[in-house]
């Protein structure tokens, strides 16, 4: 364990960096631009842009991987990230943020799996567990890390700019300067989205539409706080604040979903989630700590929706498919990301900041309805053949992508028989 722990140290410590530049420059753009006086509609197309090409890069990285090898990958990606970061604090233009922030998805998606492929070949199946939770960790912490900066600095300088920059430079030095050899190239995952709706008609719309709730969230959220009265230290505070709790949540929502039908939990979920974004939209709280409590306990469920999800799908397949399901639930998440802030950005404009809640909790209740009209339909796998839950991240600056469904093992220990429902719509159907 402790072998396999220190032969990933280094890359470890880079990925702590990089995503602390990502979590820092996520909520710089839109607070630096809501001081510019950009509309939330424009505001929304950065978000917009970046899991347009986040999405992108899942589908299209593998093969610069594969052409030029991980270490030279990785230090072109983080690269391009880390002039993108420096030049936006120079040239403060909508339009060039817009498009430059695409490009930051794209490299985003290409460092974030080389990454986790890497980290998949250095661990060994005792080590896999602790290596990927790690990982999710380190995650978290770098995010909620970068986003705590915003108050040490004016926005309105390029300072928190260039320290961007500086994180990302960091996170290319350790792989740059490795001995290691490189892991194997990038596995293809062949998308089926069809046969995935076929597997799991919940896990489908309900990541679509949680997708639409995150995305508008951790593109406007900022927003939102800044049109609410909130500082930028209070900003920071709900910000990050929404990400510890629901990292805490997920394990006791997890286990609880290991217990009884996930659509239950999923629709418990969704129902909590919409309840708090109608009842920030409806009261309009002017108290801080009233304001910042209920967006937490808004973030505590919502985080929680994309695992059990996740999970739920993998209950209907066959372990060998469960890197396929990633990639294709990955696509519906990054599709529903491209639409929440496109919405969510001019329905603020027209109503007020406040209804970025409007638009998350329209999404919740129909996840929650979906998911208790789909439980009346199909039977739930019996919990002692569900496929283990494991935590995800969702931020918009943490995501995973297909290849960390190889590093977390997932179907460690899950009977062969398992891979289609035993009272599923269509006993033929089976994913792939």
């Amino acid at each position: 364990m402790k072998r396999n722990l220190l032969s990933v140290a280094a890359l470890l410590f880079g990925t702590l960096f990089l995503f602390m530049g990502n979590g820092l420059q996520g909520i710089l753009l839109p607070v630096r631009g809501n001081l510019e006086g950009y509309g939330t509609t424009t505001l929304g197309l950065l978000g917009t842009s970046w899991a347009g090409g986040f999405v992108i890069g899942c589908l299209v990285a593998p093969k610069i991987v594969r052409r030029v090898g991980h270490v030279r990958a990785f230090s072109g990606f983080i690269s391009i990230i880390a002039i993108i970061a420096l030049v936006s604090g120079i040239i403060i233009d909508p339009v060039w943020w817009v498009v430059l922030r695409a490009v930051t998805g794209f490299s985003t998606a290409g460092t974030s799996m080389i990454i986790e492929s890497w980290l998949n070949e250095r661990a060994s199946n005792e080590s896999r567990g602790a290596i990927f939770s790690l990982y999710i960790g380190i995650t978290l912490i770098g995010v909620v890390g970068g986003q705590m900066m915003i108050p040490l600095e004016d926005v309105r300088t390029p300072v928190l700019f260039m320290i961007c920059g500086i994180f990302y430079c960091i996170a290319m030095l350790p792989t740059t300067l490795s001995t290691a050899a490189s892991p194997q190239p990038l596995k293809a995952v062949r998308l089926d989205l069809p046969a995935l709706y076929r597997n799991s008609p919940v896990s489908c719309l309900g990541i679509l539409l949680v997708g639409i709730a995150n995305g508008a969230y951790g593109t406007l959220g900022a927003v939102f706080g800044a049109g609410a009265g909130l500082s930028d230290t209070s900003i920071a505070v709900m910000m990050s604040a929404t990400i510890f709790a629901g990292a805490v949540m997920q394990l006791p929502a997890g286990r609880l979903s290991d217990r009884i039908d996930r659509r239950y939990v999923l629709a418990a979920m969704s129902g909590i989630a919409a309840l708090a974004g109608l009842l920030i939209f409806l009261l309009h709280p002017t108290s801080p700590a009233l304001l910042i409590g209920l967006v937490v306990l808004y973030g505590a469920v919502a985080n929680t929706l994309y695992p059990i999800a996740v999970a739920h799908a993998n209950d209907f397949a066959a372990s060998e498919d469960f890197v396929k399901v990633s990639g294709g639930l990955l696509l519906l998440y990054g599709i529903g990301t491209v639409i929440g802030p496109t919405l969510s950005g001019p329905v603020m404009s027209a109503i007020t900041p406040h209804a970025l809640f409007l638009v998350t909790a329209i999404a919740h209740v129909l996840i929650t309805v979906y998911a208790i009209i789909r439980s009346r339909i199909r039977a739930a796998v019996p919990a002692s053949d569900r496929d283990a839950y494991t935590t995800i991240p969702t931020g918009t600056s943490a995501i995973l992508t297909p290849q960390s469904m190889s590093l977390a093992d997932r179907g460690a220990g899950k009977p062969p028989e398992t891979g289609k429902s035993p009272e599923s719509d269509d006993p033929a159907v089976k994913f792939g």
